[in-house]
């Protein structure tokens, strides 16, 4: 992938992903398909209508843990959980080119996966407080980002609570992207928001 990021992640909306749509037209670099609620049959639906609405930008679509659904999809690549299959495992079963990420929560959880290999970027947080998580749910912050960031040599996407007046923050911390659910659902065009996000990557 090409960094910076702007990351869409959604999250329960189900049926026809129209925010895909809308994110892929608006700019937004890769969209990660996190329906948790969703079973295999609707899930693989949901990913291959998303593929589609994103078919015809430079968008990436992602499945979120469930590389057979993402190659089914023929989605560009998957993101694994932390506790998922190792990258490696994974990436020796994926066509060529495929997208690969992976979830860490501390930075010798992000050199250690970094150097088990496998990875093209990781997403680390949660780094501010987040309306998707609930309360009382572990916050990092800025200082434990900058230490994942200086921990490998992989992009560093950060996510939780990310916002147009702290990504700068995000941004100086050393991260090559951002990720967000909410975010992307407080009225604003997404064109708008994709912008202004960019801003600090840009200066």
């Amino acid at each position: 992938m090409q960094f910076p990021v702007i990351c869409l992640i959604t999250s329960g909306e189900g049926g026809v992903p129209g925010l895909v749509r809308e994110a892929a037209s608006a700019g937004v670099d890769v969209v990660q398909i996190r329906e948790p609620q969703l079973q295999s049959g609707a899930l693989l639906s949901y990913a291959r209508q998303a593929v589609g609405e994103a078919g015809h930008t430079p968008c990436r679509v992602l499945v979120n843990d469930r590389l057979d659904i993402a190659i089914a999809a023929t989605a560009a690549g998957v993101h694994l959980r932390g506790d998922s299959f190792p990258a490696a495992r994974v990436r020796s079963l994926a066509p060529a080119g495929f997208v690969i990420g992976r979830s860490v929560h501390s930075a010798a959880e992000a050199a250690a996966v970094t150097d088990q290999g496998g990875c093209d970027y990781l997403i680390f947080g949660t780094v501010f407080r987040s309306r998707s998580k609930p309360t009382g749910h572990p916050v990092a912050g800025l200082a434990v980002l900058r230490e994942v960031c200086r921990a490998t040599a992989l992009p560093v996407i950060a996510v939780g609570g990310i916002s147009l007046g702290n990504v700068a923050e995000v941004v100086a911390a050393g991260a090559k992207g951002v990720a967000a659910i909410s975010l992307f659902r407080d009225g604003a065009p997404i064109s708008s928001t994709v912008s202004r996000l960019r801003q600090p990557f840009d200066t």
